[in-house]
């Protein structure tokens, strides 16, 4: 096999907890991750040495500024392949969004690599590696829906999500993690979001409990900065959502729905109001 096209799916999370900041100065996290039908695409075709990395925005690096360049190395360097890679990326996830648009693209190249060179690794020997590249990545190489602990890496697999429409709205700024989480003082918080009635409600396939149980931490941070998060949290409900909620560290919202129709009058509300110009209806899925 000289080349093959992976698709890199994004996440969002359905309720996030922050148990504390530990003193390493990561934070100790309790969320779940689900992934929805928002990718980008990666094309990657070997070459005779070296890594060249292209993609169809300049708002990103193509050295090692990139994460995917990265995870190229690492391959290259951790089995000593002979061979380069080309790589062109594709971009859809919308970027700085709390969707782990990057995360996603690298655990796509780590897969994709290890099928062009035949490494025949596990999946577990993937994780191993991601981790390295960054906490989300083993989620990104994995999918599905997940119990993420840790600073995100011990994953304990759940079943799918009840099936219904999602809205996605990433708003027209980013938001700092680092910010984020430097504002947070989770040490010091007094309430948090109901994880295991969120389990709960995934394993009774029940999407009203779902709804009910959705809720992020992060929030108590960026919604005070940036109020257009509430904007269109508050516009998705009034539109008919179950519920909408932050992704990450945000600034992407997304809302349940459970009629087609209404989920893609509230896109159409979304982009007239001028609220996100990025707006996707879309589902939960397991990536291919």
């Amino acid at each position: 096999m000289e080349r093959m096209q992976k698709k890199a799916y994004a996440k969002i999370n359905p309720v996030l907890d922050v148990l504390r900041r530990r003193e390493d100065g990561y934070h100790e996290l309790r969320m779940i991750m689900q992934t929805v039908n928002i990718y980008d695409t990666l094309e990657l075709v070997k070459s005779e040495s070296g890594i060249r990395l292209t993609c169809d925005t300049g708002l990103l690096p193509c050295d090692d500024g990139n994460i995917v360049y990265r995870a190229a190395r690492l391959m290259q360097e951790t089995f000593s392949l002979k061979e380069g890679i080309e790589i062109h990326l594709t971009k859809k996830i919308p970027m700085a969004a709390g969707m782990a648009g990057g995360s996603a693209d690298a655990a796509a190249t780590l897969h994709g690599m290890n099928e062009l060179f035949d490494l025949k690794l596990t999946t577990e020997k993937l994780c191993e590696l991601g981790v390295k590249l960054g906490a989300d990545v083993p989620y990104c190489i994995m999918g599905g829906t997940m119990l993420a602990e840790g600073i995100g890496e011990k994953l304990t697999a759940l079943p799918p999500m009840p099936e219904c429409r999602l809205v996605v709205a990433k708003p027209d700024f980013d938001v700092s993690t680092k910010y984020v989480y430097e504002n947070l003082h989770a040490n010091s918080l007094k309430e948090h979001p109901d994880v295991d009635g969120m389990i709960a409600a995934i394993r009774a396939n029940d999407l009203e409990a779902v709804a009910t149980c959705m809720e992020n931490v992060l929030e108590t941070v960026t919604v005070r900065k940036y109020p257009q998060i509430s904007e269109l949290k508050n516009l998705m409900c009034n539109m008919g959502a179950l519920n909408a909620l932050m992704s990450g560290s945000g600034p992407s919202v997304f809302g349940l729905f459970t009629d087609e129709k209404a989920a893609e009058d509230c896109a159409t509300e979304i982009r007239k109001n001028g609220l996100a110009s990025q707006v996707f209806v879309t589902n939960f899925c397991k990536p291919e």
